[in-house]
């Protein structure tokens, strides 16, 4: 079936996109506003782009013709924490996406315990088993609806029960029991149900899948 987005309107594009492009990882973002102000919101469009340095992009939409508190405090403040979300959590994050009305502390509401970041002045969620501190790089306005914030990951914290090797950084990313999102509205996944596959080099390609010599 062909799509042409250009006769789409935008709830039509965003199902459309939502319900394909799966499963995608969840930024819940803690951002604080020039007071110091906490605000914790849900991102499913987010990943990272970058290994050294470590670069994240979370696409954040306006509200009512101005950017959301969440793109407002960390344009104010070019610094936030993006948690990954536990399925332990995942009541507590549906909650912290309610529209609620401006300067409400969602973490507050929620019950969520906070922590000390090391490098920005952002706290994290004390329960979700990562934490990336992140300084702002970058916004890029795609239109008026549509924003991506482009960041640096300046430090990364993970539960001690999911890492393997601190000096080697290996980490058992299935301990981490993390939820990603699905289709809209309300759809999710968990990642405990994961295959590995070995990638070749070359020579073992040609060796094992290539055309006979």
């Amino acid at each position: 079936m062909y799509f042409d987005i250009s006769t789409l309107d935008v709830p039509r594009s965003y199902k459309l996109l939502t319900a394909t492009v799966v499963p995608r990882p969840i930024a819940w973002v803690v951002s604080a506003d020039a007071l110091g102000r906490l605000n914790a919101a849900p991102f499913s469009f987010f990943n990272c782009f970058g290994g050294h340095p470590p670069v994240v992009c979370v696409g954040v939409g306006n509200r009512g013709g101005g950017p959301k508190d969440t793109l407002a405090n960390i344009q104010a403040r070019r610094e936030f924490v993006v948690n990954l979300v536990p399925e332990a959590l995942a009541a507590a994050m549906n909650d912290t996406a309610t529209d609620f009305p401006q300067g409400h502390d969602e973490l507050q509401i929620t019950g969520l315990a906070t922590a000390p970041s090391r490098r920005v002045s952002v706290p994290r969620i004390a329960d979700s088993p990562v934490a990336l501190e992140c300084t702002l790089k970058q916004v890029i306005a795609i239109d008026r609806n549509a924003n991506i914030v482009i960041a640096e990951v300046v430090a990364v914290h993970v539960a001690d029960e999911a890492v393997m090797d601190a000096e080697r950084c290996h980490i058992d990313t299935a301990r981490l029991q993390l939820i990603g999102r699905m289709q809209s509205p309300g759809g999710y996944t968990r990642t405990r149900d994961s295959f590995s596959m070995r990638q070749l080099d070359f020579d073992e390609w040609q060796a094992t899948r290539g055309p006979t010599r």
